[in-house]
């Protein structure tokens, strides 16, 4: 897919989102040097609230993919940092307008990250003016690809807004969002993990190596995408729990639902949702570097692949696991001391080509994937009610 010319990938409508799936890499690098160039304001920022407020609730929130990035991240912000002092959430803003009161609480200091493409999704909007309407001390952090959308074109109005644009090849013209979700997570992470900058440049630096790794092995992914499949499951713990949720819908998306997708952690996934495997079914695992938590990614892995019921067992891993009996996808050199929150990094670029190849594949077209346009780039049709009594 990446050695296609430009010519043969119009033919096949996909040259806008194999171009933006292929630059990723480059895309972390900017991102990261866009973090750098603005780190003192971003501490400052967030020392200003500290010294303010002994507890701080921070939601991150947006809405399908967007909404992904932070269901990726936060169990690893939660773990690196003092909960005593941070309460780390991800909340979709598609839950907070349908119940708004259940999720802002107007007495916990709050800050609000906002992830968003485009940042002109009614709910994203509708998210922000939510929070200041029910929210004493509401602070905001805008993650944004777009700088003439609604939210980055408000957060530049004021004080209590931190605006942080993303580099300009992030705001995805494809249908589905790639480097948008990677880079958003990206510096999201950057800004409230507590990891030293020398760790994170090296964090930065491994990722981006690893990804050009895979986009140079696109072969073996589609040797993978070739198999006989119709069913596809993403399984991840922690962090990738959220990954597999997003890696599952780019299948989804791309295929206009032509192939079935789930996702689990593989603990929960014998608990009913292993019912959908069968000769067809595809299984991906993203296996984790944490030592214990790899213990039970493989006791998974093996059950299905011995099992031989699946199509295929596949695990994705960052060093080959001799305890796992399934074919292994190793990732690059050195991402084997990641934390498992940037090993992510890798895991969806090798998401994002699966899906391309599998839509591909198919006969679908992924830069326009929806046959009858009723599925949008940007969500419509949404009708945001007032909130009545609210103060």
């Amino acid at each position: 897919m990446f050695t296609e010319s430009m010519e043969q990938l119009k033919k096949l409508g996909a040259d806008i989102t194999v171009k933006e799936v292929k630059q990723q890499p480059e895309l972390w690098q900017e991102a990261y040097e866009n973090y750098v160039n603005q780190q003192d304001k971003i501490e400052q920022f967030i020392t200003n609230i500290k010294a303010k407020h002994d507890h701080i609730r921070v939601i991150f929130t947006g809405a399908g993919t967007s909404a992904f990035v932070g269901d990726t991240i936060v169990p690893h912000l939660m773990g690196a940092n003092d909960q005593k002092q941070w309460d780390f959430q991800s909340i979709a803003t598609t839950d907070i307008v349908g119940t708004p009161t259940l999720f802002l609480q107007r007495d916990i200091p709050t800050i609000l990250v906002s992830f968003a493409r485009s940042g002109n999704s009614p709910e994203s909007v509708a998210t922000v003016e939510l929070a200041e309407q029910l929210v004493d001390d509401l602070y905001q952090i805008t993650i944004t690809c777009a700088p003439d959308g609604k939210l980055a074109q408000k957060a530049e109005k004021e004080s209590d807004n931190l605006l942080l644009l993303q580099p300009a090849g992030s705001n995805d013209q494809g249908f589905a969002m790639t480097g948008s979700y990677s880079c958003m997570a990206l510096t999201a992470l950057l800004v409230f993990d507590p990891a030293s900058d020398s760790d994170k440049k090296h964090f930065v630096e491994t990722i981006i190596n690893a990804g050009h790794d895979i986009i140079k092995r696109g072969q073996m992914i589609q040797t993978i995408a070739n198999l006989d499949f119709e069913r596809v499951i993403y399984l991840g713990s922690g962090g990738f729990f959220g990954l597999a949720r997003e890696t599952q819908l780019k299948i989804l998306e791309l295929t206009a639902g032509k192939i079935a997708t789930q996702y689990e952690t593989p603990i929960g996934f014998r608990h009913g949702p292993k019912s959908l495997v069968n000769e067809k079914t595809l299984v991906i695992t993203f296996v984790s570097n944490n030592d214990y938590t790899n213990q039970y990614d493989a006791d998974l892995i093996n059950e299905v692949y011995h099992d031989q019921i699946a199509e295929k067992v596949v695990a994705l891993t960052a060093t080959e696991r001799p305890a796992v009996d399934a074919e292994q996808f190793v990732i690059g050199e050195g991402t084997e001391t990641l934390p498992d929150v940037y090993l992510s990094f890798p895991y969806v670029l090798f998401g994002q080509t699966f899906a391309v190849m599998t839509s591909i594949k198919i006969g679908n077209t992924p830069d326009t994937p929806s046959p009858t346009g009723t599925v949008n780039r940007v969500v419509q049709g949404v009708i945001i009610h007032p909130l009545e009594g609210a103060k």
